[in-house]
């Protein structure tokens, strides 16, 4: 019965990651004359925004549906865009990139709850982590060719791929407005702050494998998003035009996006333990493999750090999915994507920082140390946790 919304699942997701701005958004800020550090300020303040609506908009998923949010993330994502494609400054972009962060604050959380529970009324709450992964292999191939077009596009001007990524964001408002809510719940009072404030309680206090779960999950989110935003810098430092940033992009992508489709079968494979430690070391010290290589020699780390990140991405969500109960599915997602923006928006101006104080390369290297510590501070405990909820 609610098959359906997996199809429109898939194209909000394209909606969502056919980013044809992604790798020049940078390059972008840079033709205009802004340093380094006031880019990732303004990638900042999206992410800040995020922080800010995450709980509530994830909330408002649990409580109004997964549907209506979708519908407003759709709404103003496409807006965030164009107001990027027809103003200038650091503040018209910042009003952007507020409108944007909020828009997806409303559809981080929802869409993976709404794909769930459309499963689970199907009875086929099982097969999740495949069709996890098929979703975010359709955002990666989505992102793949994106990044090719977004460098072709760039070749007439750098604003030019603006004016195609509001097209291409609107394409979420119609898919939106189709979904069908499944129905498996009721709720019998109006939502209050205390609600939410119980919900964030529970992960994060109450329930001890949930709350490793999601700290845990949400570094490695965050990890993962950084490079994301800093290669493309790392190769314009290394010679490469915008076309050939684009094409980069592209194939990292093809590799993450092909690695989610088989996600579930690598991690039945190695087995949790192993999957873990693998993806972490190759996530958190690519990072400092590319700040001592600084060559064209990084483009096969790269390549690693996107197959890791295709495993890491489904196989840790699905394991959040499966201790949380449907009525605060959408919340505890969005909490971890919370804790992903919040720390890159502090990461985010450091690197920046870094950058036009230090080097790019030297950047790079405290980024990675500074993820591997992090990451070493909280997996044995959620080792631990995994062990004992698959007990």
């Amino acid at each position: 019965m609610y098959s359906g919304n997996i199809t429109k699942l898939y194209l909000i997701k394209i909606a969502k990651w056919f980013m044809l701005t992604m790798p020049i958004l940078m390059l972008f800020f840079q033709d205009l004359g802004f340093t380094v550090e006031e880019s990732f300020q303004l990638k900042a303040i999206y992410s800040i925004a995020i922080v800010i609506f995450e709980i509530p908009s994830g909330y408002a998923a649990d409580v109004l549906g997964r549907k209506r949010t979708l519908i407003i993330g759709s709404i103003l994502g496409t807006l965030g865009f164009a107001i990027y494609s027809f103003t200038s400054g650091f503040y018209a972009f910042l009003a952007a990139e507020l409108i944007l962060g909020v828009g997806q604050s409303f559809i981080s959380g929802a869409d993976s709850a709404m794909l769930y529970d459309s499963l689970k009324a199907d009875g086929r709450e099982n097969s999740y982590m495949k069709y996890e992964g098929r979703n975010f292999s359709v955002g990666n191939f989505s992102e793949a060719i994106a990044g090719f077009m977004g460098g072709a596009l760039a070749e007439i001007s750098l604003r030019t791929p603006f004016f195609f990524q509001t097209g291409i964001a609107f394409l979420a408002v119609p898919a939106a407005f189709m979904l069908v809510e499944p129905q498996l719940y009721t709720r019998t009072q109006k939502a209050t702050w205390k609600d939410i404030w119980n919900v964030v309680k529970y992960a994060m206090v109450e329930n001890k494998s949930l709350r490793y779960n999601i700290i845990y999950s949400s570094i490695i989110g965050s990890a993962t998003l950084s490079m994301a935003w800093v290669y493309p810098l790392y190769l314009k430092e290394i010679g490469f035009r915008e076309i050939h940033i684009g094409s980069a992009s592209t194939v990292l992508n093809l590799v993450v996006g092909m690695t989610t489709l088989f996600a579930y079968k690598i991690e039945r494979k190695l087995r949790p333990k192993s999957t873990v430690w693998g993806t972490t070391l190759v996530i958190t010290g690519a990072f400092i493999a590319a700040g001592l290589l600084h060559s064209l020699y990084v483009l096969p780390v790269l390549m690693f750090f996107y197959f890791s990140r295709g495993i890491a991405t489904p196989v840790l969500k699905d394991y959040i999915n499966r201790i949380t109960s449907s009525d605060i599915r959408a919340t505890v997602l969005s909490l971890r994507s919370l804790i992903i923006r919040a720390n890159f928006s502090i990461l985010a101006p450091l690197f920046g920082y870094m950058t036009d104080r230090l080097s790019l390369s030297q950047a790079f290297v405290i980024i990675g140390v500074i993820f591997m510590v992090l990451t070493g501070s909280s997996i044995f405990l959620f080792l631990r946790s995994l062990e004992k909820d698959r007990k």
